[in-house]
């Protein structure tokens, strides 16, 4: 499924290992690989549409024009704390790109987030910005820290997640329609403490074992 807000990745071994992922006796060191194992898949399709040049290079039989990435080396920001294990499977795939971190955590009763650091590269304005948290749940966070990465400079930035519920969606939408966002699946709905239901937990606590 695919539109210019939204785009599901359905390819068969991302719907394996996220089935993997989701059930609750899977071990933290197999949930931690798996993650890193999808953001590598879902990372080929954030960034399917990088711009490219051509350069000269010598091949061992002839001279030709082949093509390279073009302009400022990629910009990947961890929203912390979960974010770090979709950036460390996308750090493999593109390890010359710059890395920032946003720490925000939600506030349980309110469900606003709240910030308690920020660190990016400079010459955002000039970045393809790649946003990671494995859960886009009521898009508060989210939300937040785009903001925080526009106020930075960038311009173009997409956010890649794991999983999304439709209100985080909405809420993305609402607030950053300029984003694309690019997702394993989307779940039903979020419960009343804003879960995503059915998912596959706190994707934090699974990764670090700290639950």
């Amino acid at each position: 499924m695919t539109t210019p807000h939204l785009t599901v990745v359905d390819h068969p071994l991302v719907q394996h290992k996220l089935t993997l992922m989701r059930e609750r006796d899977t071990p933290t060191a197999v949930f931690r690989q798996l993650l890193r194992e999808i953001s590598h898949l879902l990372a080929y399709e954030v960034t399917r549409d990088l711009p490219l040049t051509t350069k000269v290079i010598d091949t061992p039989l002839q001279e030709m024009e082949a093509p390279t990435l073009k302009g400022k080396k990629l910009a990947l920001i961890s929203i912390l704390r979960a974010g770090n294990g979709l950036l460390d499977g996308v750090m493999e795939l593109i390890p010359s790109a710059r890395v920032g971190f946003v720490g925000l955590y939600r506030d349980e009763e309110t469900l606003q987030p709240v910030q308690y650091y920020y660190k990016v590269p400079g010459e955002m304005g000039d970045r393809r910005v790649i946003a990671v948290d494995p859960m886009l749940a009521t898009g508060n966070s989210s939300a937040a820290a785009i903001d925080l990465l526009k106020k930075s400079g960038a311009k173009d930035i997409r956010f890649m997640c794991l999983l999304a519920a439709p209100e985080g969606i909405a809420r993305m939408k609402e607030a950053h329609p300029d984003v694309p966002i690019v997702t394993a699946a989307v779940d039903e709905r979020l419960n009343d403490v804003g879960y995503i239901i059915p998912g596959l937990g706190d994707a934090g606590d699974r990764m670090f074992g700290t639950k």
